[in-house]
């Protein structure tokens, strides 16, 4: 029986996917340097992951395996994707994270809300894509736009890749699932404001134009998504 935070790692020389150009122990090397930051953001959330195989297409993964160490804890809740009770692991220390690494996962989502506080989201987060086969410029004006109405609200956030073809914007909040809401409808309002040749909350489509939409935590404390804004940038 494995002792607590023990790890067998195996096949660490094979292809970590078709055409990655790496094999399974430069991702866990790239775990191991990344954790101190990857922790912290991972700690004491549900977690879903995105796992690649050679000759296979990625899949999503929520529910831990059977066959998971006993020793990774866990957190039991209602997805509303999947209409169902899921076991979504805790990633709260390297040896999960080097065990999830050695089972491939490659891409990590963790819930905004923390386990057992499902309705206070840490984030708000604003996910702004680029209207169909347009550049990525246009969501990164949108973002502009957005980062402006958070500084005359005198807020904050952070830019990342959406993980697609646009950005998403964090921003930390200490609120209720329905302020953070409200307040994403409020950003997106004062966006539109700036400049209405960039952005609209109108929810019709409109050639030319980003689509920004706002994340929020449900009761569930997975996240659901509403089109709620259209932002575009030069031609």
């Amino acid at each position: 029986m494995a002792e607590a935070g023990e790890v067998k790692l195996t096949h660490l020389d094979d292809p970590l996917f078709d055409g990655a150009g790496a094999v399974k122990r430069d991702l866990l090397s790239y775990l191991e340097a990344a954790s101190a930051f990857l922790l912290p953001e991972l700690r004491d959330r549900p977690l879903s992951v995105i796992r690649v195989r050679a000759g296979q297409q990625p899949f999503m993964q929520k529910n831990l395996p059977d066959y998971a160490p006993g020793w990774i804890r866990s957190f039991t809740m209602w997805a509303e994707t999947s209409r169902r009770e899921v076991r979504y692991p805790l990633c709260d220390d390297w040896p999960t994270l080097l065990w999830l690494g050695n089972q491939r996962a490659v891409e990590y989502h963790a819930t905004l809300s923390l386990a057992g506080q499902l309705d206070r989201p840490s984030y708000l987060v604003l996910d702004i894509d680029p209207p169909p086969g347009g550049p990525f410029g246009h969501a990164v004006a949108a973002a502009h736009l957005i980062r402006q109405a958070l500084s005359d609200l005198g807020l904050a956030g952070a830019v990342k890749t959406s993980g697609s073809k646009g950005v998403h914007v964090f921003v930390p909040v200490d609120a209720s699932a329905e302020e953070a809401a409200a307040a994403t409808r409020a950003i997106a309002t004062r966006a539109e404001a700036l400049d209405p040749s960039l952005a609209t909350t109108a929810l019709s489509s409109r050639t030319g134009t980003g689509r920004c939409s706002w994340t929020r935590r449900g009761r569930s404390g997975r996240r659901w998504r509403r089109p709620t804004a259209r932002g575009c940038g030069p031609g």
